[in-house]
This record gives structure tokens, sequence and C-alpha cells, in this order.
């Protein structure tokens, strides 16, 4: 699998996920050399493929979730 590391990447994940909060519509997610931002999953999918377009976003390796991988806080469109 190729991937956009170089040698002076970490040893560990490209990318982290928080743990589920159900008290906001997004998870804070961690993308190496870009810090922590909070993501909706449409914005997430586009991160990833925007920092490591190569990067299987299943590869556990790279792609680290605190809990409930692939699972985001339930929203409705006008909620605060």
């Amino acid at each position: 699998m190729h991937t956009n590391r170089d040698s002076n990447a970490p040893a560990g994940p490209l990318v982290e996920v928080a743990e589920f909060r159900t008290d906001s519509r997004y998870r804070l997610a961690h993308f190496h050399g870009a810090g922590w931002e909070p993501v909706d999953p449409q914005e997430f999918e586009a991160r990833l493929k925007q920092f490591f377009p190569d990067l299987d976003p299943h590869d556990p390796e790279q792609v680290r979730w605190a809990d409930r991988p692939w699972e985001w806080p339930a929203w409705h469109p006008g909620e605060a």
C-alpha cells in the first residue's frame, strides 16, 4: 500500500479521530501536519483526501478512532 508518508512521518497513525460525543454534530479529527479540527462525515472524507489522497481510510494503522469507527452524532438541518 502506498501512502504519502516520508522518512520524517511519525510512527503512529496519520489521522486520529477523538471520542464520540452526543452533544455535537462533529467529531474532532487530527490530521498529521495540520492539527485538530471539528469535522462532520463529509468534511472528514474531504480532508482525508486533501491531506492524504492515497490513504486507505479503513486502515486502522493509518486512521485511529478513539471509539465507534465511522459513527457520527445524529444531527438534523436547522439544529444548532
